[in-house]
């Protein structure tokens, strides 16, 4: 069983290992992540579902940490080059002229909306310093990309950096819209292309990224229906290493939970226990389709001292608040509706800069 447990969480720990504490943990363990790496240059990737006010809520409120306590001013979005550096331009001026025109271009999509709009008035108030870096293919290449070539060419700025880069992003739109074929791995490409560019032009600063879909900032393959193939943030990973890190909002939301009273034995033993839902694991691992998670009340002094299996798991794994001191039980179903048990407690212990639970084996 356990041989089976180790399988699925070698995978996971590909997909979570470099995950950030999102501040619905706490900030005191963003901090300490962030302080580790204060000396190096980080990729700081959060995915969302797009228009969620909760997670579009919570990247400013990340955002807004990075810029005040660390200094950061480059924001990273899913969004065309063009598009951004409209944005930028609209920072600097006084009407809503340009920010309203770029959300009526974006009528139909899950990105226009009072939420979304919010958002960047919020920064523009709060955070006037951030630079938009738009890093995904020309969407509305018709519409907001014809503008801003427009804006270009009647300041006289067709030769610049700006232009070709525009001009580029649009040629990136056409040739994804009008691609029969199977164009979403083209499309992943072309983010990939766009991201390292704008990363690697900046000079040894971080960066955050901010409306990004949770598919492309999982640690994995994309599904299926996306083409396949490594995600973004994978590509990333293996591109810079240790300095990527990768958080799902949609997973990481689910921290506040409360929890729900129940009861589960261990060992011969029943404990009073707090049970705190399931996570979809299907786009991390062909093996297994969920993990639901129960912390169990006052059980640490029984387990303190059972063999460990080597294996550990982040706190920023959890659904729910970590502590030292804490035990939890973990169940695994598997495709085929099967089921697995794993016991994990959180002792201290400290593994590439991230507090871990590590399992613990029961007889």
């Amino acid at each position: 069983m356990f041989m089976r447990i180790k399988k699925l969480l070698s995978i996971l720990l590909a997909a979570f290992a470099v995950m950030v504490s999102t501040g619905c943990v706490s900030r005191q363990s963003l901090s300490n992540t962030e302080t580790s790496n204060a000396a190096g240059r980080r990729i700081h990737l959060f995915g969302e579902i797009h228009g969620r006010e909760e997670h579009i809520n919570k990247q400013f409120e990340l955002w807004h940490y990075f810029y005040t306590n660390y200094n950061m001013r480059h924001l990273f979005l899913e969004m065309p080059y063009f598009t951004a550096e409209f944005l930028n331009i609209w920072m600097k001026e006084n009407s809503d002229d340009i920010l309203m025109a770029i959300f009526i271009d974006l009528e139909g999509t899950a990105m226009n909306t009072p939420a979304n709009i919010e958002f960047f008035r919020r920064i523009k108030k709060e955070l006037a310093d951030t630079i938009l870096h738009g890093t995904d293919i020309g969407h509305q290449y018709l519409t907001t990309g014809a503008r801003f070539l427009q804006f270009l060419q009647q300041n006289r700025m067709q030769s610049t950096e700006k232009y070709r880069l525009a001009k580029e992003a649009i040629e990136q739109g056409r040739r994804f819209y009008n691609d029969p074929g199977d164009n979403h791995s083209l499309r992943a490409d072309m983010m990939l292309e766009n991201f390292i560019r704008e990363f690697d032009n900046l000079d040894g600063a971080s960066v955050m990224s901010a409306f990004y879909g949770s598919a492309h900032v999982s640690l994995g393959n994309y599904p299926a229906y996306l083409g396949g193939g490594a995600t973004m943030a994978s590509r990333l990973r293996e591109r810079y290493g240790p300095m990527v890190n990768a958080t799902n909002l949609h997973l990481n939301m689910l921290q506040n939970l409360v929890g729900i009273p129940d009861r589960i034995q261990v060992g011969g033993k029943e404990y009073a226990a707090m049970y705190f839902g399931e996570q979809d694991l299907r786009a991390w691992s062909n093996n297994f389709l969920m993990r639901e998670f129960w912390r169990l009340e006052n059980a640490y002094d029984d387990f303190r001292n059972n063999p460990l299996s080597g294996e550990v798991l982040p706190f920023n794994n959890y659904p729910m608040l970590v502590e030292t001191g804490q035990v939890f039980a973990i169940r695994f179903t598997l495709w085929d509706g099967s089921t697995e048990m794993g016991y994990y407690r959180a002792g201290g212990r400290v593994w590439r800069n991230m507090d871990v639970t590590e399992e613990f084996l029961v007889e």
